[in-house]
């Protein structure tokens, strides 16, 4: 079992809760040209986030990833990097961590956030001064 989330470009995401979880569902058919453990594909502001975010959890795959020794590591995650999307799939046991620093990257970055884990899960857009604000149902 994982703790799932997704980070997106909110300049390419729609506004709204039903277009945005059609949106999600066409993003998350994986059918973008290129392979998704690539950290050069998506989007500067999502590669920021990127980049940061592997600082304190690794990935397991891609040109990127730990070693086969450090695949244990309950930090390692396991991304799925889009153009416009970047979806992450963290050990349960980093839940609360893994949302904590998603949101506040996420934040700094100027990216909108998906808690795909959660029942109805939270959509998150960037606003001014490097903060988020939640996506009215």
């Amino acid at each position: 079992m994982s703790y799932d989330l997704m980070v997106f470009d909110a300049a390419a995401a729609p506004k709204g809760r039903p277009a945005f979880m059609a949106w999600y569902g066409q993003q998350t058919q994986w059918t973008e040209t290129h392979g998704y453990n690539n950290p050069d594909v998506p989007t500067p502001p999502l590669r920021a986030w990127f980049r940061e975010m592997i600082e304190t959890f690794p990935p397991m795959n891609g040109p990127l990833a730990v070693s086969d020794d450090d695949i244990d590591n309950p930090k390692v995650t396991d991304y799925s990097v889009g153009q416009w999307v970047i979806y992450a799939a963290f050990a349960w046991s980093e839940a609360q961590a893994a949302y904590r620093l998603s949101v506040d990257l996420a934040g700094k970055h100027g990216v909108g956030f998906f808690d795909v884990s959660a029942t109805d899960g939270d959509i998150w857009l960037p606003v001014a001064g490097g903060q988020l604000s939640k996506v009215n149902r």
